[in-house]
């Protein structure tokens, strides 16, 4: 999860057969889009969801000093007893670094220390990467809930999975708080609060890779659920023709090799979404056999 804290203005218009209200958290713009109603009710509803998303950035977000992740992080090796919410979190943390073999792991945030994704050929040394990676590994963690005890110069980070459970949470406020068709879209992650009335479904563009950034070449239709993409379309290096992608496996320190350049997933929340794309990200070659293994639907571009 990223971003150096929201700016805290709500916007509102009209859009087709529906009302719009954008905000920015979590360094994505983020979109609310409402069938037929007017713009004081888009921008109440509105206000629900910027409140909830700017609450989990500056609860999670690794750029907030003094919130649960800096505690953490700062704990020097001392044990930190959480909150219900953040131990919730570190739950499905551990359960999707059990699911992918150790491939996705909430410690290995520190190797942004020496990879920086900004399409330049700075790759690092295997020295520097090897030197870093002593402070990554889940199991080297001792996570007795409510107990959190990492060992000195580990952190975690929560941006692999701080948008997705921020999107459901927000889906779940306006599905309690209004009976219209709601489709939230934070930077390409969303979910739906339920069937819309006056259309078959609401329309979805999917991104193309290699083009212009943020054309789509494809449209889908999402009448419920949630969709999450993850990709490395924006942020990669390359060099010597070779094109190294920001998915890390942690278990090198080095990127995922033959992984696609995005995956859409299609699944009943966006959580669930967000953790097929990115446990298929981490197959690499084995992307689509893992998705398919899976039973969901998916958009995959290489």
């Amino acid at each position: 999860m990223t971003g150096g804290g929201p700016v805290r203005d709500i916007g509102v218009t009209p859009g087709e057969n529906c009302w719009v209200g954008s905000f920015s958290a979590m360094a994505s713009p983020c979109d609310v889009l409402v069938e037929t109603v007017g713009a004081d009710e888009t921008r109440r509803l509105t206000g629900l969801a910027a409140d909830e998303a700017w609450r989990i950035e500056a609860k999670f977000s690794r750029y907030v000093p003094d919130n649960a992740v800096a505690r953490i992080n700062s704990a020097g090796g001392k044990p930190v007893e959480v909150d219900e919410e953040t131990a919730s979190l570190l739950d499905f943390s551990a359960t999707l670094h059990e699911l992918s073999d150790g491939g996705f792991d909430i410690t290995s945030g520190v190797l942004r220390e020496v990879w920086g994704f900004d399409g330049s050929d700075n790759i690092p040394s295997k020295d520097a990467v090897s030197q870093v990676l002593q402070r990554v590994g889940w199991h080297k963690a001792d996570w007795q809930r409510p107990i959190l005890c990492l060992k000195p110069g580990m952190q975690i980070d929560f941006g692999g999975i701080g948008k997705e459970y921020a999107v459901d949470r927000v889906t779940q406020r306006i599905r309690e708080a209004s009976s219209c068709s709601v489709l939230v879209n934070f930077g390409g992650d969303l979910g739906v609060t339920r069937a819309p009335a006056e259309r078959p479904a609401w329309k979805v563009g999917i991104e193309s890779v290699g083009g212009r950034v943020g054309a789509a070449d494809t449209l889908i239709d999402i009448r419920t659920g949630a969709l999450a993409t993850s990709g490395d379309a924006r942020r990669y290096l390359l060099r010597d023709g070779v094109r190294y992608g920001h998915i890390l496996d942690p278990q090198s320190g080095w990127p995922v090799m033959n992984a696609p350049r995005s995956i859409t997933v299609a699944a009943d929340t966006c959580t669930q979404a967000g953790m097929l794309s990115t446990l298929a990200m981490l197959k690499g070659d084995n992307a689509e056999a893992f998705l398919d293994a899976e039973k969901v639907r998916y958009w995959c571009r290489r």
